[in-house]
């Protein structure tokens, strides 16, 4: 039986399988190892597990120790040697004037090489770079071009999602994605929406491509015609992972149906149509316009008897004669025929005549003697 654990030499860098031996070992714990590289510190990934002799990789290499005090203070020290390297090939990159994007300049464990990764369009001559830098430092320089994808998972940083970049967190290689992920999702093609930090596809359109790909088979495709109850019907929408479709008929009406429904051609309940949505709680003012007002009866008060007129004009002039109330009409038609005489007789004769014009002008002379 061989003690097999996995080991990583960056947070989200690819795992290697290492001879345990008889060490304890946990997760998180530092390691050293030798690798082709020369030797490194690694981190422990879980916990060893014991595998037949048959079943152990061909090469595997075996744990040196356990990272002491001195191997981490060495480690300390090379980190911020590291800001110091960058620091003088970045300016001398300047001054040659070379098309390069310097990335991360790395010290070996051991401090025998200093790995320097940048990114370029195209091939660079760096040799008279890497002489000088080995003039400089004392020690083998080695330059090491790589993708885009590999600068953000050095680098890090943030999504578009809020969260920390998956290839700087968990992703131990970069898998291939393409537009046609996004296609089957339903997402917008638009390339600032699907794209990441490094300008590439998101490395997240391949997590449920497999299972777009599985629930959309069966699924009719939007704008194909359908029967539905012996009428042709038009797929106007598809919900994927619902599994429903929206259908609508020649006259206008739409409903929703799942594809169970299609495929069986009878509806499970009844098909409903698709109405705008409104409101589903019943709050205290839709309460009181549904419930019906209860009209209480008034209370008829008893009207206060006012006095009339008749009766105030009886009672302040008691003395009036029978004699003044029973005159002859006859005296009171004489007496109107004589007032409306006067009236007549006061007002003026009007004049009658052709109006002037608005203007002011006067009828020339042909008109007036006419």
């Amino acid at each position: 039986m061989i003690r097999i654990v996995p080991l990583k030499f960056q947070q989200a860098g690819r795992q290697y399988d290492f001879d345990a031996t008889t060490l304890e070992l946990k997760a998180g714990d530092k390691v050293v190892v030798e690798t082709d590289r020369g030797r490194a510190m690694a981190i422990v990934v879980v916990a060893p597990r014991e595998i037949e002799d048959s079943e152990a990789p061909e090469g595997l290499k075996s744990i040196l120790r356990v990272a002491t005090e001195e191997d981490l203070a060495l480690a300390e020290t090379n980190s911020a040697r590291e800001t110091d390297a960058y620091r003088s090939c970045q300016e001398r990159i300047k001054s040659r004037q070379l098309d390069m994007k310097l990335v991360r300049a790395e010290y070996a464990f051991d401090g025998s090489k200093i790995i320097f990764f940048f990114t370029a369009d195209g091939r660079i001559d760096f040799r008279e770079l890497v002489k000088d830098l080995a003039h400089h430092f004392h020690t083998r320089i080695e330059m090491r071009q790589i993708g885009v994808r590999d600068e953000a998972k050095m680098v890090g940083g943030l999504g578009i999602c809020g969260r920390e970049l998956c290839c700087s967190s968990f992703l131990t290689q970069f898998n291939p994605v393409s537009v046609k992920m996004a296609k089957e999702q339903g997402l917008a093609l638009n390339p600032t929406k699907i794209s990441g930090q490094c300008g590439r596809l998101l490395c997240c359109l391949g997590y449920e491509f497999e299972t777009y790909s599985a629930l959309k088979k069966g699924l009719p495709k939007c704008g194909k015609k359908v029967s539905w109850q012996d009428r042709e019907h038009l797929v106007t929408s598809i919900d994927i992972l619902r599994q429903q479709i929206s259908l609508r008929d020649q006259e206008g009406n739409s409903c929703c149906i799942t594809l169970k429904e299609l495929q069986s051609g009878q509806a499970e309940q009844p098909a409903t149509e698709e109405q705008p949505a409104g409101e589903t709680h019943t709050s205290r003012l839709n309460r009181r316009k549904q419930e019906p007002r209860k009209q209480e009866p008034r209370k008829q008060e008893p009207r206060k008897q006012e006095p009339s007129k008749e009766t105030d004009r009886s009672q302040k002039s008691p003395e009036r004669t029978d004699a003044q109330s029973n005159k002859p009409e006859e005296e009171k038609n004489q007496s109107g025929q004589q007032a409306a005489g006067e009236g007549k007789s006061q007002k003026k004769p009007r004049r009658r005549g052709r109006r002037r014009p608005r203007g002011g002008r006067k009828p020339g002379p042909s008109k007036q003697g006419e």
